[in-house]
């Protein structure tokens, strides 16, 4: 990893220097990692509150056999239901984020709304024939009301299953029926699944298990993919756009206005706003030049990336942000507190999360353009307010986004997937990553999404990104197709240029994972490499996982098929059982597991070592690639047959 101490971008350790020397009333997340020590009984999932007898500690090594809480919940019991309560806690969230975004779709099929429009009618069609719509001959705007009538109706559905599981390969679902974890409605699955945490209800680990599948694949079968869809068909699926990531986008002679959260339609209309001529004008009336916009997360439309979770609260103090906006997910509560050490307004834009001294400005796509332009303006009017005091960072990377399974399949060149395929069987590709989640302070924030894309690359594995993930490889410079392509092995640098990809594709958002399903799912419906997504060379990696909703989707590729690492102590360690139900028991069920590694370089090791099982058990041609044309094993490298030498982080290999 790089030799900075708390993050692996070098911005942000600059302005976290600078802070300590000038400004250190400010306190931002690292120091909070520093200060504030996890709970080592809750850390190991060994705690129990679900009841008022408690809470109830396991904190003797043999509780795992004998002790018992009070109510008679063993500890295997207590760790699974702990688990189970995460996943829906992650499920929750994207089903709500789904659900306005199916509302969104159906008014403007109505006429609602007019502020969005749909605007990629090839991928409404696609969606209406995986629900089974008929769409030739059809007003457009009756097919969308068909389309998000669905959708909507996949929330409540009591019986049978939700629309998109019939995406998934034949094989795929028969594991699912098997096993009776196919998921019916969004809304069902969550509440059966917090029904059976509570106490007195479902005691059986195993069964607490299958249950956090099962609503997790509401999630990436359902909500996540639902609303990635929708703002497909409304904004287009993405193409592949060049912009810049890093603190330096910043301007000091422009309107600084970041969006934080995952809301499309909310970064649409404010990115459109501040296009606009009468906008531009007033910004120069008030003294800069223009507006530029950044995005936390990342986003669509071409707007540039300034970082991940942990960059948040840095931004404000480089004092050149005028207006932050956020909306439902994954904002810091002390970005206020920050920002009235600075001059920033930060804008609440949604009624379901408010953040006390922040100015509410609720957003409704029934108001979209006006509610866009009030914000810009309050941007602009802020940009005299400037307190001529902050940490400038002016190093920008350059970064290509918008990948999606329309671009693969279609973008690039007719049967760009099949030439994956075939680069894979090959052994020109080894297999395939996604790096996913966020970026956490009680680590090296960002360093281990960097290593880990760095290395996996350098081995000829094809990486996909999104979210935090995507972020941080931004402004590491790896999303810089060139850069990508020098740290790329010789076999993958060979298929990305046949292909026309990088060796790093960006696909959006945290909820655009779903995207890896379709992929994943369409090279196993072609059958050149598997009949199923289970046993395909795909691993799942989350390397600096905190989040709940990293469980569920940890959950949701597990139950798919696919080997999942999350990177960071295991929140059911306490429980030698449910750790091998989730890493043994799924395996041998559904083809995937969910393992926890703390460690950096073992997470590579262990990615690499579901890779190469995967092409020993579909007798794929040996990988015999590497950057230097020698084979490597398993974290190992081989050459002229002397013994195998373990590659550690830091040897200089490299050119």
């Amino acid at each position: 990893m790089s030799d900075y101490a708390k993050s692996g971008y070098r911005g942000a350790e600059q302005i976290m220097q600078w802070g300590k020397s000038y400004c250190d009333w400010v306190e931002t997340c690292f120091d909070r990692a520093e200060k504030l020590k996890p709970c080592p009984t809750g850390a190991r999932g060994a705690c129990c509150k679900h009841c008022h007898m408690g809470p109830c500690r396991f904190v003797q090594s043999s509780e795992e056999r004998v002790e018992k809480g009070v109510c008679g919940a063993t500890l295997a019991t207590v760790a699974s239901r702990n688990f189970l309560r995460m996943a829906i806690a992650g499920a929750a969230a994207h089903a709500d984020q789904a659900r306005d975004m199916a509302f969104t779709l159906l008014g403007i099929a109505n006429g609602e709304i007019k502020d969005f429009a749909i605007s990629d009618i090839k991928k409404l069609q696609k969606v209406a024939k995986v629900l089974e719509i008929e769409f030739e001959g059809r007003a457009i705007n009756d097919v969308a009301r068909d389309v998000a009538d669905s959708f909507i109706n996949d929330f409540g559905r009591q019986k049978g299953v939700l629309s998109y599981i019939r995406r998934a390969p034949k094989k795929t679902q028969k594991r699912w029926e098997e096993w009776a974890i196919s998921p019916r409605g969004i809304d069902r699955e969550i509440t059966e699944a917090i029904y059976r945490t509570n106490v007195g209800v479902d005691h059986d680990p195993d069964s607490l298990l299958l249950t956090a599948l099962r609503v997790s694949l509401a999630d990436g079968w359902g909500s996540s993919m639902i609303s990635t869809d929708i703002a497909d068909v409304l904004f287009g699926a993405p193409h592949p756009v060049k912009t810049e990531s890093g603190f330096g986008i910043f301007k000091e002679d422009e309107v600084n206005l970041i969006v934080i959260g995952h809301e499309p339609t909310l970064a649409k209309a404010i990115s459109d706003a501040a296009s606009e001529p009468d906008m531009i004008e007033y910004a120069q009336s008030r003294g800069a030049e223009g507006i530029n916009l950044g995005s936390i997360y990342g986003s669509r439309f071409g707007i540039s990336s300034v970082g991940g979770f942990t960059n948040q609260e840095l931004c404000i103090m480089t004092g050149l942000i005028d207006a932050i906006t956020v909306d439902s997910e994954c904002t810091m509560p002390t970005l206020v507190e920050i920002a009235n050490s600075f001059h920033t307004k930060i804008i609440t834009t949604s009624k379901k999360a408010h953040l006390p001294g922040a100015l509410p400005i609720q957003f409704d796509a029934h108001r979209a353009k006006e509610i866009a332009r009030e914000i810009v303006r309050l941007a602009i009017d802020n940009y005299p307010n400037r307190p001529g005091t902050g940490e400038r960072v002016t190093e920008t990377f350059s970064m290509v986004a918008g990948f999606s399974q329309e671009y693969l399949e279609h973008g690039v060149s007719e049967g760009a997937l099949r030439l994956l395929s075939d680069a894979i069987r090959q052994g020109k590709i080894r297999g395939a990553a996604a790096l996913v989640g966020y970026d956490n302070p009680r680590v090296q924030a960002t360093g281990i999404h960097q290593y880990l894309a760095r290395e996996l690359i350098g081995d000829d594995v094809l990486v996909f990104s999104s979210g935090c993930v995507s972020a941080a490889c931004a402004i590491s410079g790896y999303l810089n197709p060139d850069t990508a392509l020098e740290e790329a092995g010789l076999g993958l640098r060979e298929a990305c240029n046949e292909i026309g990809i990088p060796p790093i594709l960006h696909l959006g958002s945290y909820v655009d994972s779903s995207r890896i399903l379709n992929i994943i799912s369409a090279l196993a419906n072609e059958g050149h490499l598997s009949d199923e997504m289970g046993r395909m060379p795909f691993v799942i990696v989350a390397p600096e996982w905190f989040a709940e909703k990293e469980i569920t989707l940890g959950c949701y590729f597990a139950a798919s098929g696919v080997p999942v690492i999350l990177g960071g102590t295991s929140p059911v360690e306490v429980s030698e059982k449910v750790t091998q139900i989730m890493a043994e028991g799924w395996f041998e069920r559904f083809r995937g597991s969910l393992s926890f590694e703390p460690d950096f370089e073992k997470m590579h090791s262990l990615a690499l070592a579901h890779i190469d099982k995967a092409r020993e058990e579909l007798r794929l041609k040996r990988y015999e690639y590497g950057k230097y044309g020698v084979r490597a094993v398993s974290g190992y490298r081989f050459c002229n047959g002397a013994n195998p030498e373990k590659i550690h982080a830091s040897r200089k290999w490299r050119e």
